[in-house]
């Protein structure tokens, strides 16, 4: 799959995974149990985490800066 620039529909998903109380929990305290299941989901099932990775250039999992 190639790899593409974000546009406004991935802002919207993006959206929803910055609200996702799984994902705010896996970038608020890491190597956690939601840390664990956002890391497992995120590339290959989770729309919402993809967009955020374009969108943000981290992945959903990873701590804020």
């Amino acid at each position: 799959m190639e790899k593409r620039s974000a546009d406004e529909f991935d802002r919207a998903l993006a959206r929803v995974c910055e609200w996702c109380p799984v994902c705010r929990s896996a970038r608020k305290t890491p190597e956690g149990l939601a840390w664990q299941f956002v890391k497992g989901v995120e590339e290959g099932i989770c729309p919402f985490c993809r967009a955020y990775a374009r969108v943000h250039g981290r992945m959903a999992h990873e701590k804020l800066p």
